[in-house]
């Protein structure tokens, strides 16, 4: 599993070789990436998209490496909400994990419709260490019903217990994305959804386009346990202020791809 001596982030694509069990690099990767979230001491992810994107993260020091399905689906010429053919979506994240040597977690979506066995043994078969699974349908919209949405999950952890496989799992929590109502209820429906993912064996919880302090700050005491916010490169809270609420880790979704794409576009019509 130790790359060799003379590796480098610059020097190409790091492979741990065929010998290797990609089911073994993500369970050994698991234990790693769970203890990076720390709540005050948050984990930063800014998401990546392909190999190079990647080895960008790992080489600028981050302790983990974390995809943006919405970055890859466009890079792979899919539009997001589980419009790329799983195999795709399995072989760009399985080209990462070979790429890097430190964890790295999924954005799963919502499972792209596999069963929770196959679902935890084809994503273990790509090295991955973790993976975000979101409670909206991504094609309507619509939020999943709790209970529905926690039974899911603890069959997710149950397939990985039964596999013998260890995998970080991030709750998305879409109320503030595609819930109703006033911002209050809003929160109240996300909180108790984050109680029910825990309950059910989610390592964390992902309240994405929760940023509002006071409300993450409450967010965070309600939930009891690790909280992932979106993060903003450009605007909106500071890694130290998500800090001193309590998060326990930032991700920064598709926004450092699309940030990319806008600076290739200035640059092309530069010419």
């Amino acid at each position: 599993m130790t790359p060799p001596s003379d590796w480098s982030p610059g020097a190409g694509p790091w492979s741990p070789g065929a010998g290797v069990d990609p089911t073994a690099t993500a369970t050994s990767h698991a234990a790693t990436l769970r203890a990076l979230h720390r709540p005050g001491h948050p984990l930063l992810l800014p998401n990546a998209w392909d190999v190079p994107s990647a080895r960008i993260v790992e080489a600028t020091g981050f302790g983990a490496v974390a995809t943006s399905s919405a970055a890859v689906a466009d890079t792979l010429g899919y539009a997001d909400g589980e419009a790329t053919p799983v195999g795709e979506m399995l072989d760009a994240i399985a080209r990462i994990v070979r790429a890097v040597r430190v964890p790295v977690t999924a954005d799963f979506e919502r499972g792209y419709r596999l069963r929770p066995a196959e679902l935890v043994e084809r994503l273990a078969a790509t090295g991955a260490a973790g993976c975000n699974l979101e409670d909206s349908d991504p094609i309507t919209g619509a939020m999943i019903d709790p209970a529905r949405q926690a039974a899911f999950l603890a069959a997710v952890r149950d397939a990985a217990r039964s596999a013998g496989v260890d995998l970080v799992v991030n709750a998305r929590i879409d109320s503030f994305l595609n819930g109703t109502g006033t911002p209050e209820a809003q929160l109240a429906d996300a909180a108790d959804r984050a109680r029910q993912y825990f309950a059910a064996g989610a390592d964390c919880v992902y309240p994405i386009l929760l940023a509002d302090l006071p409300m993450i700050r409450s967010f965070v005491a309600e939930a009891g346990s690790p909280v992932n916010i979106l993060g903003r490169p450009d605007a909106g809270p500071a890694p130290a202020e998500l800090a001193a609420c309590g998060v326990a880790r930032i991700s920064y979704g598709s926004r450092m791809h699309a940030t990319v794409q806008a600076h290739l576009a200035a640059l092309v019509a530069s010419l």
